[in-house]
């Protein structure tokens, strides 16, 4: 009786890997709208979007945010110093190109 239950497990766990397998090579998107009004008058919206998909499927669909989000790479805040320094140096160059303007503070960006 061990036995049969043991094969059936092992069975259920195959297609269970295999379904995974296979929603993870073609990916699936859950979306969904939600909205609350009073008396005619939209109060909230929320759109949801869900995607499962494996890493490779989601790059081939253009999709990579977490190679540039600072809590998943080092990568992004070497771009976020970069981008501060440049923005620095820049804020220099104006400076001595017009001695007469007014200083922008280096945290800014001028309009």
């Amino acid at each position: 009786m061990s036995t049969s239950a043991h094969l059936q497990h092992s069975v259920q766990s195959t297609n269970l890997a295999d379904i995974l397998e296979r929603v993870l090579d073609k990916g699936v998107v859950i979306a969904g709208d939600i909205s609350i009004s009073l008396v005619g008058i939209e109060l909230v919206s929320i759109k949801i979007r869900l995607l499962i998909a494996s890493v490779d499927k989601a790059m081939e669909m253009g999709i990579n945010w977490w190679e540039n989000d600072p809590y998943l790479t080092t990568r992004a805040h070497t771009l976020t110093d970069e981008n501060r320094d440049l923005h620095e140096r820049l804020a220099r160059l104006e400076a001595q190109m017009n001695p007469n303007a007014l200083p922008v503070p280096a945290n800014t960006t001028p309009a």
